[in-house]
């Protein structure tokens, strides 16, 4: 298995301005890899940067040293130098983030949605609106709310369509934010055998995943986050 993804010493810190410019250091010198075909999952309590660091990965922050490495098959982008025409291209090609939270333009119907993904990734627009249909069905997502918009939804059925989403068009690297947190164990179970699916097909694989059971249910390899936090005397 190739290394898809590698981090050398990362580091992320924000500065506060309407706090007289406080600097808070958020990431440590991060090292780790992750191979196609793998599941990494980023451990520890909550204020440790689990978070910050699939934003990073993702190029949603820009980081403040070190270096993020994507092998993209034919050559490797150095996301801490890329410009953000490179960023769009590795988010339309190579590099796919389910957040916890559900985005969306409002009232676009959840099918359109879920297919326009698809669609993005070069499907047609039958192909798309088949395997939309089909993921919604298989995340229980009842056929009768497939033309309305998802922001009508609960929050379970939110993230179910955020996962169908994401399913619909895989990337090579994806970035997974506690993707179960709503669910019922019944839809949870079938989100993990989702994933599970896609690290066999060998997608590389970056996520949160806070219940040891789901990390136990995905093989996956634990990287805790905490040893990467700055000092508290520091």
């Amino acid at each position: 298995m190739q290394e898809r993804l590698k981090i050398k010493n990362l580091s992320k810190n924000f500065v506060l301005h309407t706090q007289n410019g406080a600097i808070l250091n958020i990431l440590n010198n991060v090292s780790l890899e992750v191979r196609d075909g793998e599941i990494v999952a980023l451990c520890g309590p909550s204020g440790v940067g689990k978070s910050s660091l699939l934003k990073a990965v993702f190029g949603t922050y820009r980081i403040s040293q070190g270096d993020l490495v994507i092998n993209c098959g034919a050559k490797e982008i150095h996301l801490a130098k890329a410009s953000p025409a490179e960023i769009i291209e590795l988010r339309k090609h190579t590099i796919g983030y389910v957040s916890q939270f559900l985005r969306v333009i409002p009232r676009v119907p959840t099918i359109e949605i879920v297919a326009n993904a698809a669609i993005e990734a070069g499907a047609s627009s039958q192909q798309a609106t088949e395997k939309a249909v089909a993921l919604l069905e298989q995340l229980r997502i009842p056929k009768k709310l497939h033309t309305l918009s998802p922001l009508t939804f609960s929050g379970g059925e939110q993230q179910r369509v955020n996962i169908a989403r994401a399913m619909s068009a895989p990337r090579p690297i994806m970035l997974f934010d506690e993707p179960t947190a709503s669910l019922d164990p019944e839809n949870k179970t079938t989100v993990l055998t989702m994933i599970a699916g896609l690290k066999k097909s060998g997608t590389a694989i970056l996520g949160i995943f806070h219940d040891r059971n789901d990390r136990e249910f995905l093989n996956a390899r634990e990287v805790e986050m905490e040893k990467y936090k700055e000092p508290e005397n520091a």
